[in-house]
């Protein structure tokens, strides 16, 4: 294909280079005249093992040529790669006027031109910057005025150091478009690179690369904050945390990386408190770990607003234990959330058919007996019975009979906690409450 990469910074350049690699024909662009010097004398302008190798060869084969003219690189090129910086401005939003000006230039460029383009943006944006930018800028010219303008979102997830090995075997390729035009041309492009293939939406693909470096910074944090704490206690922060690492089912998976619920049960809950309360008698900061119970608390209180802006005094909850298939209400948020409606005034029923009191045994009921002895009389075993008394139903939990209350709901009110999003659950008891 014939491709233009524009920006040939760190990211583009080594698109740039690797996509001529793999057979294609590339134009880079950029303003910086130097940078396009070195470029087109097979040079790299940045730092990165390999470059250097690379650029030289497949500038010699002339896969890869380089140029300041915008206009030229784009009427010769089948795709737009926009790879321009997004710089931070010291307080977290971005500078994204390389952005706009990149934007209007293709747009001027493309005016006459007979054939599509496709126009995908590698940079790192928030979602909702590509429309913005984007589509008002170029979707929005006269389309008799041109050909079709096809847009798509294409995160890059490579390392300085390793970029080139990144790019040809990456995690995954992630494009957002709700073109299958512009999809079917991405494919084409990244057909010699290994690695999975992701369509998705364009506000879920600029979204995935905060939130994959979001994750690899709590991570560096996390085993920083338990490493201070190894050492106070005497234990060695660089073997448990290999140790840890050695479980591939549950620490280095996809488990619990779904939104949901807060978490709960005998032993998160505690575990962290002991964690926290070694860093106060070590006078150790431990804020991510300390952060963690915050935020937890804090969706407990979300999800109790949320059942009280629909101001339906009669709830009934669906699910009362700390997680599916379990019976064991020690520090169940569910439970948190059941007392906290209790005392606001509501009248709360329970539905959870794996929460049977006569047969809880050992910690399980003295917790009960000690801590919520009320929690019986709130529990409901009729399904009839519990849709009957519920105005609002708040929904825990998952499964087959969650499923069979929501399909016979009705009109009543529904708060789901299962899937994460409050604010959104907020919302909605706000609208229902307005009408």
């Amino acid at each position: 294909m014939k491709v233009a990469v524009l920006g040939l910074g760190y990211v583009g350049c080594v698109t740039a280079a690797c996509l001529a690699r793999n057979g294609h024909d590339v134009i880079g662009v950029d303003i910086d005249d130097e940078k396009v010097s070195r470029i087109a004398a097979g040079q790299s302008p940045i730092v990165e093992p390999g470059l250097d190798e690379l650029l030289a060869d497949v500038v010699r084969e002339r896969r890869l040529a380089a140029t300041t003219d915008l206009g030229a690189a784009i009427a010769a090129s089948d795709i737009a790669l926009i790879c321009v910086g997004t710089p931070d401005q010291r307080h977290g939003q971005q500078d994204l006027s390389a952005l706009a000006r990149v934007a209007d230039a293709i747009g001027a460029a493309c005016t006459g031109r007979t054939t599509p383009l496709t126009v995908a943006l590698r940079s790192t944006v928030l979602p909702g910057t590509t429309a913005r930018m984007l589509e008002r800028v170029l979707i929005g010219r006269d389309a008799q005025a041109a050909a079709p303008i096809r847009l798509a979102m294409n995160p890059e997830f490579m390392r300085e150091g390793s970029s080139i090995e990144d790019f040809c075997r990456p995690p995954f390729i992630v494009v957002g478009s709700d073109d299958p035009a512009a999809v079917a041309a991405m494919r084409e492009l990244y057909a010699g690179v290994d690695g999975p293939f992701i369509e998705t939406s364009v506000q879920t693909a600029e979204m995935v690369k905060y939130a994959c470096n979001a994750y690899h910074a709590v991570k560096v944090t996390f085993a920083n904050e338990i490493g201070e704490l190894c050492d106070a206690l005497g234990a060695d922060g660089q073997e448990v945390m290999r140790v840890v690492c050695e479980d591939r089912k549950l620490n280095v998976s996809s488990a619990y990386l779904m939104p949901g619920f807060a978490f709960g049960g005998s032993c998160l809950p505690k575990d962290l408190r002991a964690l926290l309360y070694v860093g106060r008698v070590n006078d150790l900061p431990v804020p991510l770990l300390g952060g963690a119970v915050t935020s937890n608390d804090s969706l407990i209180r979300r999800a109790v607003d949320a059942v009280l802006r629909t101001r339906q005094r009669r709830v009934g909850m669906v699910g009362l234990a700390f997680k599916p298939t379990s019976d064991d209400l020690r520090e169940s948020p569910m439970v948190a959330v059941v007392e906290a409606l209790i005392g606001k005034g509501c009248d709360v029923r329970v539905y959870d058919p794996m929460v049977v009191l006569a047969s809880l045994r050992g910690a399980n009921r003295r917790y009960i007996e000690s801590e919520i002895p009320h929690i019986g009389s709130l529990l409901c075993d009729d399904v009839d019975a519990f849709l009957a008394h519920a105005d609002v139903l708040v929904f825990g939990t998952t499964g087959r009979e969650a499923a069979r209350i929501r399909a016979a709901a009705g009109d009543r009110v529904i708060v789901d906690l299962t899937h994460g999003a409050l604010a959104r659950q907020v919302a909605r008891a706000t609208a229902s409450m307005s009408q």
